[in-house]
């Protein structure tokens, strides 16, 4: 079995790290570069760094935090926000990005993925999906969480898939910042349905959501916030109790 992957998130505003819940609430969680430094020192596998006001706002993701960034890690990381096209991949990925994320432009424009796979390989093509339940079904959603669309997650995620996006990081809007745990049920059905590797996020709160999203959830990587910015849960406190739990992590 693949190790398990351990993934922090920083969430982007106007060049500082956020939290907030259910996607709103937003509270200052520090530096991105310092935090991104501290992460890969500590451990993590992965990053992700997410503009959250890059859609909204129709602005690119600065690319200098990129630069920045790749400058002080050592360990792959994944960048969103904003990004709408061959071009905007071409400079996150010449600036240092390992990955990029994309959600809202996709949805829009599934063709998308298509051509940045086309261009630059699977390996580095995320689909972000945002989704919550409403009347009892996951309902896909854009512009960080605040416009509904038509699409149903699992619909959505199979044609990610078949156009070759190389992993999907599913947020589950209705557990994002609770921390009562991820959306295993969901994200087992994802798992089970797709052949690409599934990343979890929402509802992080403790070590053992942890373990239930890998082992319940059927996780291929697990993403959090807040319990790693305001040092709730240690990488390496959380890497030793998964492998005491008999989960492959990479120590």
């Amino acid at each position: 079995m693949l190790a398990k992957r351990i993934i922090p998130c920083l969430d982007i505003k106007d060049g500082r790290t956020v939290k907030g819940v259910n996607f709103v609430d937003l509270r200052d969680a520090g530096d991105p570069v310092e935090l991104a430094e501290i992460y890969s020192r500590e451990g993590a596998d992965e990053l992700v760094f997410l503009d959250i006001s890059a859609t909204e706002q129709k602005r690119k993701t600065l690319a200098d935090l990129v630069y920045r960034v790749a400058e002080k890690v050592n360990i792959p990381f994944t960048v969103g926000g904003g990004i709408s096209s061959v071009e905007d991949v071409d400079v996150l990925l010449h600036n240092g990005a390992d990955k990029v994320s994309i959600n809202s432009s996709a949805v829009k424009n599934p063709q998308l993925i298509n051509d940045l796979v086309a261009k630059f390989g699977s390996q580095c093509i995320v689909v972000a999906i945002d989704a919550k339940q409403i009347d009892g079904e996951w309902i896909v959603h854009l512009v960080g969480g605040k416009v509904p669309t038509e699409r149903k997650l699992f619909e959505w995620a199979k044609e990610v898939e078949e156009r070759g996006a190389g992993e999907i990081l599913f947020t589950s809007m209705d557990n994002d910042g609770t921390k009562d745990g991820f959306a295993n049920e969901a994200l087992a059905r994802l798992s089970t349905e797709l052949n690409i590797p599934i990343i979890a996020s929402g509802g992080a709160g403790n070590k053992q959501h942890f373990s239930d999203t890998f082992i319940d959830g059927k996780a291929d990587a697990a993403l959090a916030a807040s319990v790693f910015h305001f040092k709730e849960i240690g990488i390496q406190e959380l890497k030793q109790e998964l492998q005491g739990n008999g989960i492959p992590v990479r120590i």
